[in-house]
């Protein structure tokens, strides 16, 4: 049986720099930081001030008992969900059958366990919600997402960290191309910025606490003084649909998707082996499964966390597995001016790569003022760029040792 060809057909986001696609991407073209001060939760005794906040109001997307019945997380998912399909104009409801949905989540509904928490303390265990576990579980946005608009196809979570998304999209990927199904509504979303969230990633000496008094100037991947990432909440879903459905149906179509690879580092549960080795296989391994040259490669979304450890270890992959190319390739970090959403970041990132191939236009990695001397890329620092993408890779490395990598085309 001949492989399918897989397209994306629609978008959908909501990000700390916009609640749509459109106003997601138009402000990250134009190097708008979305990270302020917490107001989320109370930071008083935390030394974390500040995260990546969506700034929405549900109401304006969600009914009375959604709300009520949604943990924040896959209330993102819905939105984004809802944003993809009428940006797609599939119409599901014809296909439902052949249809699936998969949502990358690393947490889950931690403000509901939170809450709950402090229910069953103080109150005792007769008045913990019995809505507490169809809440919290992280496969519930899938469930919420394939219940909502009866989809009765494949219909589950990807946990892979800071993976998630990316795993997300390269699993529903794989299930066209096999022919197991013709669509797929795939992403990620997170909303850990709660108090538990941000002293657990606190503790584990991975956020920044340097620009608390500058929230904006705080994620710096690849910067000589970053200190840590900033932690981001938000959410992204694709329609990726079988190309000749798409062109038989006139769809609008924004790349295909040509390569996804996974590999485990083996290494350590928090650090990425060194020298990015589980990273070089992963682009490796994605580059041949697409059955291309590293040359061929226009343009990379990085994973470009902040972090000490993941900028330069992510370079030395990228200079290993690309040669002298790696120089030329413009190479960028959205988690410059959203933070870092987890199970969500793959997903936005994919989002990113497939409408900077659409428009044929990258946004810039801001904060990088002071260059590391290992990190001696091009980052795109200057601005938006206006650049020829055939291919284009987004790199995804998550805590546990896990990699995904996706390779986008420029639809033709």
């Amino acid at each position: 049986m001949t492989d399918k060809r897989v397209v994306i057909t629609g978008i959908g986001m909501i990000t700390p720099v916009g609640n749509s696609t459109e106003e997601s991407f138009n402000n990250l073209l134009n190097g708008q930081s979305g990270i302020t001060e917490v107001t989320l939760c109370d930071t008083s005794d935390i030394e974390v001030k500040i995260a990546g906040e969506v700034k929405f109001d549900p109401s304006k997307y969600l009914d009375n008992k959604q709300q009520k019945r949604m943990d924040r997380f896959t209330q993102f998912a819905i939105i984004a969900a809802n944003e993809a399909i009428n940006d797609s104009s599939l119409n599901i409801s014809k296909i439902s059958n052949e249809t699936g949905v998969i949502i990358g989540c690393g947490i889950g509904g931690l403000t509901t366990l939170e809450e709950q928490y402090d229910v069953l303390r103080n109150k005792g265990p007769q008045r913990v919600s019995p809505l507490l576990v169809p809440m919290y579980i992280a496969d519930m946005a899938a469930g919420q997402i394939s219940i909502q608009h009866s989809i009765k196809g494949p219909s589950f979570d990807t946990v892979s960290a800071c993976a998630s998304g990316t795993d997300a999209v390269g699993t529903a990927y794989e299930i066209i191309k096999r022919g197991d199904s013709i669509a797929m509504i795939a992403g990620g979303a997170e909303a850990a910025i709660t108090r538990l969230g941000l002293s657990a990633f606190r503790a584990s000496r991975t956020l920044s606490i340097k620009d608390n008094a500058r929230p904006e100037e705080a994620s710096k991947p690849f910067d000589k003084n970053r200190d840590g990432f900033v932690l981001a909440e938000g959410a992204s879903t694709l329609i990726l649909e079988e190309k000749e459905h798409a062109e038989k149906r006139n769809a609008k179509i924004y790349a295909e998707i040509v390569s996804y690879s996974q590999t485990s580092d083996a290494f350590h549960i928090t650090q990425p082996s060194e020298n990015g080795e589980g990273a070089v296989r992963a682009m490796q391994k994605a580059l041949l499964k697409a059955n291309i040259n590293p040359e061929a490669i226009n343009y990379i979304n990085a994973h470009g966390t902040s972090t000490l450890l993941n900028d330069k270890n992510e370079t030395s992959a990228i200079k290993k597995v690309f040669s002298k190319h790696a120089y030329e390739i413009p190479i960028n970090s959205t988690k410059s001016m959203i933070g870092h959403t987890l199970g969500a970041a793959g997903a936005i990132e994919a989002a990113v790569t497939a409408l900077s191939i659409k428009n044929q236009k990258v946004h810039p990695t801001i904060n990088l003022k002071n260059p590391d001397e290992e990190c001696d890329l091009d980052y795109v620092i200057e601005g938006k760029r206006d650049i020829q993408i055939k291919y284009a890779m987004s790199n995804s490395f998550g805590f546990g040792g896990h990699n995904g990598v996706l390779i986008l085309k420029q639809y033709q």
